[in-house]
């Protein structure tokens, strides 16, 4: 019972960060309009191809958060969100005063810890055979 209990621990993370991904990208997913405001965005840090930036975020956030939520392929959905957030970080609130940077520090650091410690599919532990 504890055995499986541990095993599904890892949704009081999942969970809410899960549902903080597609409630923050959801907008941009069914919006042109908000896709495009996005991509303007970027584009005043100079990011190279800004709306296909815009795109590869907005849809790796919203597809992960749901991957987290049904706890599918998590490593490999925290390992994008590695990715995106540590892009996010230091691209664009690197210069931020804290409060503003803590939600992209907490899904950067949320990831690598679904990354490390999830049992869902082919996540760290079962790799190691814990």
């Amino acid at each position: 019972m504890v055995t499986l209990l541990k095993k599904h621990a890892d949704f009081f993370i999942r969970g809410p960060v899960g549902f903080h991904l597609i409630y923050g990208s959801q907008d941009n997913v069914f919006s042109v309009e908000r896709m495009q405001e996005f991509a303007d965005f970027l584009a005043n840090y100079q990011v190279i191809f800004p709306l296909v930036a815009a795109h590869i975020s907005v849809y790796a956030q919203f597809i992960c958060g749901i991957l987290f939520i049904l706890g599918k392929q998590i490593k490999w959905a925290a390992l994008v969100m590695i990715i995106n957030f540590v892009v996010a970080i230091g691209l664009v609130h690197l210069s931020d005063r804290y409060p503003q940077k803590f939600p992209a520090i907490m899904m950067l650091c949320s990831s690598i810890f679904l990354f490390l410690n999830s049992w869902g599919n082919l996540s760290a532990k079962q790799e190691m055979h814990v």
